[in-house]
């Protein structure tokens, strides 16, 4: 009988242990040099607290996680600012507790351009950086028509640096404008200055005024966009004609080249 009564409990005991370790919160992200805050509930039946192991990188942490509250001190770990930092909070079936700041792990948008240049002969946009904290994307730009349009993106290494990126551009006639940025978690951008050069390529026309079914461009290919009288964006592309079949009959502005003009759709 108490043989019986001691294998019950031993595998009561192993069924616990083995749903606490199924029970669990996972922190990705790189350190930013700030620490994470936990807030720690009781077990539902009021013995002890929720949380009974931390691990970060999977070393178990020595902070004291027996309260109501506790930090999770990441300059115990000999982390640099970018480092990848992986969080495991091990809890209690009964209870969860509460990260309360879990964007610190998320990468901040800290880069410096150190450099930036770009050859429009060569058609190359090339940069260098110092001082990322983590891997974001960056977002290439082209001032045309009077506004910043994306023209592609290059994942940045994260890294302290300097890191050295390129990219290709197509420039349009004349003076060209270019830019990378990177937005971060706060939705923040943060950009470079602008790299210029003048593009000797003649400038580009387009034909007919009044469409029926394609506008041709004169002087090679072109980035262009089509609006409607409303400011709606109808279309947009890359190349040396455009398919205007499918657009109701009126009014339009396009943009293309350096230039915004109107044509009407028959």
């Amino acid at each position: 009988m108490k043989k019986n009564l001691l294998v019950t409990l031993i595998a009561a005991l192993v069924i616990s242990i083995s749903g606490y370790a199924q029970s669990m919160i996972l922190l990705e992200g790189t350190y930013q040099s700030k620490n994470v805050y936990v807030q720690n509930p009781f077990a539902s039946n009021g013995v002890g607290f929720c949380v009974y192991e931390v691990r970060v990188n999977d070393q178990i942490t020595t902070d004291e996680i027996g309260s109501s509250a506790f930090e999770i001190d990441l300059r115990n770990f000999q982390l640099k600012p970018g480092d990848p930092v992986t969080i495991k909070i091990f809890h209690k079936d009964d209870c969860k507790p509460k990260v309360l700041n879990p964007e610190v792990l998320k990468p901040k948008s800290t880069f410096v351009t150190t450099s930036i240049t770009v050859d429009c002969n060569a058609n190359l946009l090339k940069w260098t950086t110092t001082g990322e904290q983590g891997k974001l994307t960056f977002i290439i730009e082209q001032f045309r028509w009077n506004k910043w349009v994306k023209i592609g993106e290059v994942e940045g290494l994260g890294t302290a640096g300097p890191n050295n990126y390129s990219f290709a551009v197509v420039p349009h006639s004349g003076e060209n404008q270019f830019r990378v940025k990177q937005i971060d978690f706060s939705g923040q951008a943060r950009t470079s200055p602008v790299a210029k050069c003048t593009s000797t390529k003649p400038a580009i026309t387009f034909y007919p005024v009044k469409a029926k079914d394609k506008i041709t461009f004169e002087g090679g290919e072109t980035m262009y966009e089509i609006f409607d009288q409303f400011g709606n964006i109808v279309k947009k592309g890359f190349g040396s004609t455009i398919d205007v079949t499918g657009l109701a009959k009126g009014g339009y502005f396009l943009n293309y080249d350096n230039k915004t003009a109107e044509f009407f759709k028959q």
